[in-house]
C-alpha cells in the first residue's frame, strides 16, 4: 500500500507536467532503478518504460511491491523474452486503442489512409505498384500515351476484358446469382477486375480475374513465368527483370458432385532487355476439366470442342497440347493427375505475335461452349453424402496442386501480387482423410484410375 500511496502523491504533484501526455516509471515508482529491473526485464535499448499519464490525481496509475517482496533477480533469456512479449502486446495493445478513437474522430478516410499507407509500402517492396480501388473501371487498364491501340498489348486486352463480361454473364444465367466485383488501378499503369461468385444456387464458388500488371520481378520469380530452373544459368543475376502481364483466369467449383470443376487461364507476358538478356514475349494459356466422377460422354464434349478449336490452326495442337496439359497437372508427391486434363500450353512464340493472339481468344471464347453444357446437364442429379464426400477429397487434390506445383500461384506470390485474386482459385471446402483408398471396379476408383492413366477421349 506505501507505494501505491507514494505513487499516488508523485501522480498528484506531476498531473499534466509532460505536454506529451506520457511520464516516465521512474517518477511514479518509489522503487530503486535495481528493484524495477528485477522486477521486469529490460526493454531494448532506446525504448524507455513508459506509463499513460494519470487521468486523475485520485487514481493510482502503478502498483509496485515493496522491495521486501520482490522475488530474487531472474536473468534467465527466457523471462528476458517473455517480459519482451508482454510489454511489446501492451505497446501494440496501447497503438491500436489511440489509432481507434483517431479513426472515430476523423472518420473513414483515416482508416483508408493507413490502409494505403501499408499498401504503398508493400508495393514499392514487391515491385508492383499499390492498389487503387475504383467504382468505375476505365475502358482501358494500359498506360494512356504510352501503349498503342494497335499494340498486341492493347488487343489481348480487349480480348480478356470481352471474354470476362461474355463468361461471367452465362455463369449468372444458370446459377441465378451475380458476381461480386472488385476493381482497381495503378498509378504506374494497369490493374485488374476480380468478379466472384460465393454460394450461389449451383456453384459453391466462381471467379474470372482479369489483370494487367507492370512491374518488376525477382529472377526467381522470372524462372517461374518461364518454366525453367536453369533460364538464368550463368547470366548476371543481380537486380529485377522489368515485365508486362495481362491474362484471365477463373476456376469454377459447382455444389453437385456430378458436376464437374473447370479452369482455363490465358494470358500474355512480355519482358524488357535486363542484364544483356534480350526482351522476350510469348503466350501461354489453357483449358481444363476436373470431374469428381467420370463420365465418358462428358469427356467426349469437352475435349472435342478443344480439338476443332486446335484443328482450326494447327493440326498438330490439339495433341502436343493435351499431353502438355496430362503432363501440367500432375501430382508428383501422389503420381496422379488433378483432374482430367484439357489443353494447356506455354512459351509459345513460334509464330507471329497475331496469329497465336487468333488461337488465344478462339480458346477463351469456347469456355462456355466447352463447360456449360456439362454443368447444366449435371446440377440437378441426385447425391448421397458419401459422393459429396468423394468430391471433397478430390477438392484437396486441388488444393495441394495449386498451392504446390501451379506456375501462376508461384508467380503471383513471387511478385506480390494481389493475394485475394491468386488464392481464388481455391474450393470454398474441401477434405483430407488418411489413407483413403477407393474399392476397385467402384465410380470412384474408375475416376482415380483415369487420373493415374491418362485417357485419349477424342
Amino acid at each position: 500500500r506505501e507505494p501505491a500511496l507514494q505513487a499516488r502523491a508523485s501522480s498528484s504533484r506531476l498531473g499534466s507536467s509532460s505536454s506529451s501526455g506520457r511520464i516516465r516509471a521512474s517518477a511514479l515508482c518509489p522503487l530503486s532503478r535495481a528493484s524495477r529491473r528485477r522486477l521486469l526485464p529490460s526493454c531494448p535499448r532506446g525504448h524507455p518504460r513508459v506509463l499513460p499519464a494519470p487521468r486523475s490525481p485520485l487514481r493510482p496509475v502503478a502498483r509496485f511491491p515493496s522491495s521486501a517482496a520482490l522475488p530474487p533477480p531472474n536473468n534467465s533469456p527466457e523471462l528476458q523474452f517473455e517480459g519482451h512479449r508482454i510489454m511489446a502486446t501492451c505497446m501494440m495493445k496501447a497503438s491500436n486503442a489511440r489509432f481507434a478513437r483517431s479513426a472515430q474522430r476523423s472518420g473513414p478516410s483515416v482508416r483508408r489512409s493507413a490502409v494505403s499507407v501499408r499498401a504503398v509500402a508493400a508495393a514499392e517492396k514487391r515491385g508492383i505498384g499499390a492498389e487503387n480501388y475504383v467504382a468505375a473501371v476505365p475502358d482501358s487498364l494500359l498506360r494512356p500515351g504510352i501503349d498503342s491501340d494497335n499494340s498486341i498489348k492493347a488487343k489481348f486486352e480487349k480480348v480478356i476484358r470481352d471474354a470476362q463480361n461474355d463468361i461471367c454473364a452465362a455463369i449468372e444465367e444458370i446459377d441465378g446469382t451475380k458476381f461480386r466485383q472488385d476493381a482497381w488501378t495503378r498509378a504506374d499503369g494497369g490493374g485488374g477486375i476480380t468478379r466472384v461468385l460465393a454460394d450461389g444456387n449451383v456453384w459453391e464458388k466462381a471467379g474470372v480475374n482479369v489483370s494487367v500488371v507492370y512491374g518488376s520481378m525477382p529472377p526467381e520469380a522470372y524462372r517461374a513465368a518461364v518454366g525453367n530452373p536453369d533460364a538464368l544459368k550463368g547470366k548476371d543475376v543481380a537486380g529485377r527483370v522489368p515485365f508486362f502481364a495481362a491474362g484471365i483466369s477463373s476456376v469454377m467449383h459447382p455444389k453437385n458432385p456430378f458436376a464437374p470443376t473447370m479452369h482455363f487461364n490465358y494470358r500474355f507476358f512480355e519482358t524488357e532487355e535486363w542484364n544483356g538478356i534480350p526482351g522476350q514475349w510469348w503466350f501461354g494459356g489453357g483449358t481444363d476439366i476436373t470431374p469428381s466422377y467420370l463420365d465418358v460422354d462428358d469427356m467426349k464434349h469437352f475435349h472435342g470442342t478443344y480439338k476443332q478449336v486446335c484443328d482450326k490452326h494447327d493440326p498438330e495442337y490439339y495433341n502436343k497440347f493435351k499431353k502438355w496439359a496430362d503432363d501440367y497437372f500432375l501430382i508428383s508427391h501422389r503420381g496422379e493427375r488433378r483432374g482430367l486434363g484439357g489443353i494447356f500450353f506455354d512459351d509459345l512464340n513460334d509464330k507471329d505475335a497475331d496469329t497465336i493472339l487468333s488461337f488465344s481468344k478462339d480458346c477463351v471464347n469456347n469456355v462456355v461452349e466447352a463447360y456449360c453444357p456439362i454443368v447444366r446437364k449435371h446440377k440437378d442429379d441426385a447425391f448421397t453424402e458419401e459422393q459429396k464426400q468423394w468430391q471433397l477429397l478430390r477438392r484437396g487434390r486441388y488444393v495441394e496442386f495449386n498451392l504446390v506445383y501451379d506456375r501462376g500461384t508461384t508467380f503471383g506470390l513471387k511478385t506480390g501480387g494481389r493475394i485475394e485474386s491468386i488464392l481464388m482459385s481455391l474450393p470454398k471446402n474441401a477434405s483430407w482423410l488418411y489413407d483413403h483408398q477407393p474399392e476397385e471396379g467402384t465410380p470412384e476408383w474408375d475416376l482415380l484410375d483415369a487420373c493415374k492413366n491418362p485417357k485419349t477421349w477424342v
